[in-house]
């Protein structure tokens, strides 16, 4: 017997290294999660299989009704400062879009958020002074969703999982009344995108056109491995140690990072206290503590079942809080509907 979709919820975030299928006991909060299930990326019976298991009730066409979050390659997230002037001009929002994100516009689904709560930009009001340009190919979008069909899921909602997780991460810094700014980084095979985050918002962002696959030489060269698939599996692997070579594998990030900080110190004031990166699989930790010791700053340290009980979600006993890692912000993020805080009990 299938438990009702009335009741019922499913949330899927659509990772390059882990698939999270999560089920909850209601649409809206407050709920209980009731099981999280990681798949491997591109393994379609084992993403079939986790839904099964979540025995949800399915509509007439064989369909999962969910709640999808993606991360697409071509993905963009920006914060860029508008001139307030031209907002009204019919062009205007194109011809900046076309320059700072270096994309063809019409050929994106954008939208226009505000940096400070993640809702939509108002143009009347022009305020304030930046907004955060987010979208992906219209083409991208197409071809999710005829493969979210293909696997047995209806969206009932699609968002960039990267945005979720900003949003998430804002709220976590309100609740932990954080006082220092922080890095948040999405490092992806090819690029990294960075954020600099605080409780009132979006601060800063920055892409960088270094990713893990810019590793793969240096460990290649420095195991004189003879190809670069050979370094990529035993990098990719949890097999080898690389936490003592780790410093040379990051060093070009680094000096990007280091750019992208020193100039939103030197403009603000403020100095980066801790980063978190949201998307590398456990068996890659390595990489975020050396980030953050080549940077002289300390891993953020999450409790995430304190933040969402303030978001009156609750953990199933089956859930243990420790297991719920800066990784599923963008999961969590998904799920969650922000307003005023409840009492944490």
């Amino acid at each position: 017997m299938f438990l009702s979709a009335k009741t019922k919820q499913i949330f899927v975030d659509f990772g390059d290294h882990v698939v999270l299928v999560a089920k909850t006991s209601s649409a809206t909060a407050p709920f209980v999660v009731e099981d999280i299930r990681e798949c491997p990326p591109g393994d379609q019976a084992a993403l079939v299989e986790a839904l099964s298991a979540m025995q949800t009730q399915k509509n007439a066409g064989g369909l999962t009704h969910a709640n999808c979050s993606v991360y697409t390659s071509k993905r963009v997230i920006r914060k860029i400062p508008l001139d307030n002037k031209r907002l009204k001009e019919p062009n205007y929002l194109n011809e900046l879009a076309g320059q700072q994100l270096r994309i063809d516009p019409e050929k994106y689904t954008l939208a226009l958020l505000n940096p400070v709560d993640g809702s939509e930009y108002d143009m009347v009001k022009a305020s304030p002074k930046d907004a955060i340009f987010c979208g992906l190919p219209t083409e991208d979008i197409n071809g999710i969703q005829d493969q979210l069909l293909t696997s047995g899921i209806y969206p009932e909602r699609l968002e960039l999982g990267t945005v979720a997780t900003v949003g998430a991460l804002v709220d976590y810094l309100t609740l932990t009344q954080a006082k220092a700014p922080v890095l948040m980084l999405e490092i992806d095979a090819d690029s990294t995108n960075s954020f600099i985050v605080t409780q009132t918002g979006l601060e800063a962002s920055r892409p960088i056109s270094q990713g893990l696959e810019a590793m793969i030489p240096v460990v290649q060269a420095e195991l004189g491995l003879k190809d670069a698939e050979s370094a990529r599996k035993l990098f990719l692997s949890n097999a080898f140690d690389f936490t003592g070579m780790g410093p040379a594998l990051i060093k070009k990030l680094i000096r990007e990072l280091q750019s992208f900080i020193g100039f939103y110190e030197v403009q603000t004031g403020q100095s980066i206290g801790q980063i978190v990166c949201t998307v590398l699989p456990s068996k890659l930790g390595w990489v975020e503590e050396t980030i953050a010791s080549q940077l002289s700053v300390t891993v953020l340290k999450t409790d995430l079942a304190s933040w969402l009980q303030t978001r009156q979600i609750t953990l199933a006993d089956s859930l243990p809080a420790a297991t719920q890692d800066a990784r599923r912000f963008g999961l969590f993020g998904l799920m969650a509907q922000y307003g005023n805080h409840a009492p944490n009990s």
